[in-house]
């Protein structure tokens, strides 16, 4: 079966309980579509570039599926439908990365406090700088 990678992003105003509700909501409905859900991830609430119905903030959702088309535009078409969710998208990949995706990896450094293996002088130690250089009066 092919493989698609889903983003949905839900309204501001339900709670974390009610977002992750309306994941396991879809994962049913590829489930009785023939597909499945590999794996899903909350992001949490997400502040966007711009206004989406009024919200300035959403519930961002990510879903790794194994699922034929069908399935997919099943759940799309619901996704749409659905007064929580403001906005879907769906990819279809070759395969699924493996381990936590791009979003959660940012969030587990963030938690850690880690800074990676950045190169000295990269964002890492602030560096002498000059403004207008040597000016005699």
């Amino acid at each position: 079966m092919p493989l698609y990678e889903h983003v949905m992003i839900a309204r501001q105003d339900l709670s974390n309980a009610q977002a992750e509700g309306l994941i396991e909501h879809f994962t049913t409905v590829l489930a009785d579509n023939g597909g499945k859900v590999v794996e899903h991830e909350y992001w949490g609430v997400k502040t966007m570039a711009y206004k989406i119905n009024k919200n300035r903030k959403g519930h961002y959702a990510f879903l790794k599926s194994d699922a034929p088309a069908a399935a997919v535009q099943e759940m799309e078409r619901l996704m749409r439908l659905h007064d929580d969710v403001m906005r879907v998208l769906t990819i279809k990949v070759d395969a699924h990365a493996e381990g936590p995706s791009v979003q959660m990896q940012k969030r587990d450094e963030r938690d850690r406090g880690d800074r990676g293996d950045r190169p000295e002088g990269e964002r890492g130690e602030r560096r002498e700088r000059s403004f207008g250089g040597d000016r005699r009066r």
